[in-house]
């Protein structure tokens, strides 16, 4: 990879240099622009491939002198060009991969049951009191804003936001299909079922980050329902909105007002647009795909809850915890802590 940006670099210096482009005002001026902006991380790069050379030239002096001496120089030399290395690496890779500028945002997350009927359903409600003690332990805010209930206490759908510090940081990863097996309440011969909940996490997104034209969205609206489908309440508060020219759609039926749940339907309609246009941004850099844990696509599946052995594996990094009940109790800070060391180490190797 780094030979890539040292050769694109070669290339803009080449540009310059050109005659038919220096008469160009328009396109000499971006080609200035885009070196500029690569010159300082090229730099850097060439500084660790001379720290390299030098590392490997003491390796081989280390090899092959025999002078006690000179041996133990360069055994020093090698201790402070490794630690060289190893800093200059970090600097390049937060030049190459700079803090995702989302990360401080709050959030907002979809779970939904997916395949094993009622079943899944009341797994989606476990994952919802999970992520809502995670969020209880670190002091965040959580407000319901959209939910389907089923009759035994599961949930077909629950949307929720979620406020603090660095909340999207710690639970993005969270994103894709999670897998349960084990025996559900309703199964009287005892058999262990298989069943799968999809999650999608999504910054907030504000009005000034994705502004959207009125006349762009169709407003619905009609009476909320509880579990089983039967109506709540006689007036029509429940609000579906839908953004024409993407077909991407929002709707809040848990506040107590027409207006409040209009206001938070545009919330969750916001962040559903610019996470498909984050979603078609990364369909066309497939390469940078491969360097992130998970795409966060829920079809994406990411983590077994086996109850039967009491275990936990998350699939992206091969990893697996016991004690499930205390994980689904909130203690997600090993998974997590797990998860962005991982993503820590797939940017160092590049």
């Amino acid at each position: 990879m780094y030979d890539e940006i040292v050769q694109k670099f070669q290339n803009l210096e080449k540009k310059l240099a050109d005659p038919s482009i220096s008469s160009d005002t328009k396109k000499l001026k971006d080609i200035s622009k885009e070196h500029s902006e690569l010159k300082p991380l090229v730099e850097m790069i060439n500084s660790f491939y001379i720290f390299k050379k030098n590392l490997s030239e003491n390796q081989e002096i280390i090899k092959d002198e025999k002078d006690e001496e000179l041996k133990k120089m360069a055994q020093e030399e090698i201790q402070e060009l490794e630690e060289k290395i190893k800093n200059i690496k970090k600097d390049i890779n937060k030049d190459l991969y700079p803090s995702d500028p989302n990360n401080k945002k709050n959030i907002i997350m979809e779970i939904r049951a997916g395949a094993g009927g009622d079943e899944s359903a009341l797994f989606s409600a476990d994952l919802f009191r999970m992520y809502s003690r995670f969020a209880e332990n670190k002091n965040w805010k959580i407000e319901i804003l959209n939910s389907s209930r089923i009759g035994i206490g599961g949930f077909k759908e629950i949307i929720f936001e979620i406020k603090g510090k660095n909340v999207y940081e710690k639970l993005k990863f969270e994103a894709g299909t999670h897998r349960v097996q084990r025996i559900p309440e309703t199964e009287k011969q005892g058999r262990v079922h298989t069943s799968a909940v999809t999650v999608a996490v999504m910054p907030e997104v504000e009005e000034v980050d994705l502004e959207l034209k009125t006349e762009e969205i169709r407003t619905d609206v009609y009476s909320a329902s509880g579990p089983g489908g039967q109506s709540v309440n006689t007036s029509n508060s429940a609000v579906r909105l839908t953004h024409i020219p993407t077909g991407v759609v929002a709707q809040c039926q848990d506040q107590k007002s027409q207006q409040q749940n209009k206001e938070k339907a545009m919330q969750v309609l916001r962040s559903r647009i610019l996470q498909k246009q984050e979603e078609d941004k990364k369909q066309k850099e497939s390469s940078e795909r491969k360097k992130q844990i998970g795409s966060g696509d829920r079809s994406e599946k990411i983590r077994t809850y086996n109850f039967p052995q009491d275990r936990i594996t998350d699939h992206r990094i091969k990893k697996s915890w016991s004690n499930i009940s205390s994980i689904l109790d909130g203690n997600l800070d090993p998974i997590i802590l797990a998860l962005e060391e991982k993503q820590e180490k797939l940017f160092e190797q590049n």
